[in-house]
């Protein structure tokens, strides 16, 4: 997974006077979560561009007074009117321990059912997967080839030895649905080949 640099200084004071200061001045007040204990720290914010405003899911490398800690991004709260950030929560990471991060789902194919006029409903833009950190995916692809009119995509066929999904078996990730546009699917290549010998078999005889 791609890792995003973040520097930032470490906050001595976390009342609501210096947080106040630290947002007038265009920094976001942040705290890193999962360690011996939190660490609150500061950090402007343009630095959170490429990590907050971006489908992409990143790990992020946090550098502290020279110490570098490896996080992913948890909770993030936004002004109502504004929409400015102003607060970050980060989950420290460590490579033997497994965690737990919401992914992207890539959509790749062109789907048998879209094509005879059916509509692709993603039913998950995203899934939450566990995995040690250096096995967490950029995203999950999601092959829509051979879904006709009526198929639904189970988290199940997305499986991968390198994380689990944190999902009921049951859980849809999309499914070809049908529309006033749509045509009965295809039958399978072989049959429409039998079709097509039959008039030059019937001709032979």
């Amino acid at each position: 997974m791609k890792s995003i640099s973040i520097k930032g200084s470490k906050r001595e004071s976390v009342g609501k006077k210096a947080t106040k200061a630290l947002r007038n001045a265009g920094q976001v007040p942040c705290v890193i979560y999962g360690g011996d204990q939190p660490m609150h720290f500061s950090a402007g914010e343009i630095a959170f561009k490429g990590l907050v405003y971006t489908p992409d899911a990143h790990t992020v490398e946090i550098e502290l007074d020279g110490a570098t800690y490896r996080a992913i991004l948890q909770d993030i709260q936004f002004h109502p009117v504004t929409d400015r950030i102003m607060h970050i929560d980060f989950y420290q990471i460590f490579d033997d321990k497994e965690v737990t991060m919401i992914i992207p789902v890539k959509f790749v194919g062109s789907s048998k059912g879209v094509l005879n006029g059916g509509v692709l409903r993603k039913n998950n833009r995203k899934l939450r997967v566990k995995a040690l950190p250096d096995n967490l995916p950029d995203f999950i692809e999601a092959d829509i080839t051979e879904l006709k009119i009526g198929n639904k995509l189970y988290v199940t066929a997305l499986e991968n030895d390198d994380y689990t999904f944190m999902h009921p078996d049951n859980t849809v990730v999309c499914q070809v649905r049908t529309s006033r546009n749509a045509v009965a699917d295809d039958d399978d290549d072989d049959d429409e080949e039998e079709t097509a010998d039959a008039p030059a078999e019937a001709a032979a005889e």
